[in-house]
């Protein structure tokens, strides 16, 4: 059966809106998204209604959720931001029949589900297809750090959600020894989330200014993210530098813990690095395991590029649900 469903991708510092059209327990379509900033709107069912009114189309009463936090319990608060979701109010005050929530990361491992090789671009290891069978590692840094597994077998697809973004960062250097003692006088406890995020930059950047007793003069992420690309500041360019190599180390930590046959790396800001990470340390760091050193250079590490896989993965996660 076709129908059309609202598709929702709510994270820390956007919210996204798409109309998409679903047959059995697959997406074959979606429009354009709509993207709301959240610091505009003071809760998701204000930026529910302000979709509506740029919709072309009155809403369907049906609702698939991907949600930047934890999906469990009777109220939903975002890691990153201040709104909350209460499910069991979201018929009443939304007006659908039908929905489903799921965590960020567990829409994304769902699009990684339905994807072909199109929504792909090869990072490292054998340049192949992600396995038909297995497990495949899924993480992303954003304004957080998502991470969720994918058990793939011949009875179809697991979603696995985590909050792996939030284990121990672990210095690999005599330098990074040095970052993580500097953001421990910020933070009782760093997670790889204080520098694998939109944030987790600057936080590099002002943890090397005082090693290096430099002043810091940029002060905005925005500008701070440019300068580093284009690498028109030194300190800003050695910050993303140790971005990369931590990705490349947390990447190939979490395959380990999970026992991946392949890594999918996404997220906002894995997408903006999709041609500064082949020319950075972060193959090094990923297969940089010791004895199973042999075993990581063997897994195929893709980039995904398609343009909205938690919109895309919300919606498929509600085909095959509803299916």
């Amino acid at each position: 059966m076709t129908r059309r469903i609202v598709s929702a991708d709510i994270g820390g510092t956007h919210a996204r809106f798409a109309l998409a059209t679903i047959d059995g327990d697959k997406v074959v379509a979606m429009d354009d998204p709509v993207t709301l900033k959240t610091a505009d709107h003071g809760s998701f069912q204000l930026a529910w209604e302000e979709f509506a009114r740029r919709s072309d189309e009155p809403l369907p009463p049906a609702l698939a959720i991907s949600f930047a936090g934890p999906v469990g319990g009777e109220l939903l608060k975002l890691t990153n931001n201040p709104w909350v979701i209460r499910p069991a109010l979201i018929p009443e005050k939304l007006g659908v029949t039908d929905y489903v929530v799921v965590n960020d990361f567990g829409a994304v491992a769902s699009a990684v589900a339905a994807f072909d090789e199109s929504a792909y671009t090869h990072l490292c290891g054998p340049d192949q297809p992600l396995p038909a069978t297995g497990m495949v590692t899924i993480l992303g840094p954003g304004t957080g750090l998502g991470v969720a597994g994918l058990l793939l077998g011949p009875n179809g697809a697991q979603v696995i959600e985590t909050e792996g973004g939030h284990i121990d960062f672990a210095p690999l250097d005599a330098l990074e020894d040095r970052i993580l003692a500097e953001l421990r006088k910020s933070f009782r406890r760093v997670s790889v989330e204080r520098i694998l995020s939109g944030r987790g930059l600057m936080n590099l950047y002002e943890a090397l200014a005082s090693l290096e007793n430099r002043p810091t003069t940029i002060r905005d992420e925005k500008e701070l993210w440019g300068a580093a690309m284009a690498g028109s500041d030194s300190l800003a360019a050695a910050a993303l530098d140790r971005f990369c190599l931590t990705l490349g180390a947390v990447a190939g930590d979490l395959a380990l813990a999970q026992g991946a046959a392949a890594v999918a790396i996404g997220g906002g800001l894995g997408f903006r690095l999709k041609d500064h990470l082949p020319r950075s340390g972060f193959r090094d760091r990923f297969i940089a395991k010791g004895r199973f050193e042999r075993r990581m250079d063997a897994l195929p590490v893709k980039l995904i590029t398609h343009p909205q896989p938690g919109l895309f993965g919300a919606a498929a996660a509600f085909a095959r649900r509803f299916s």
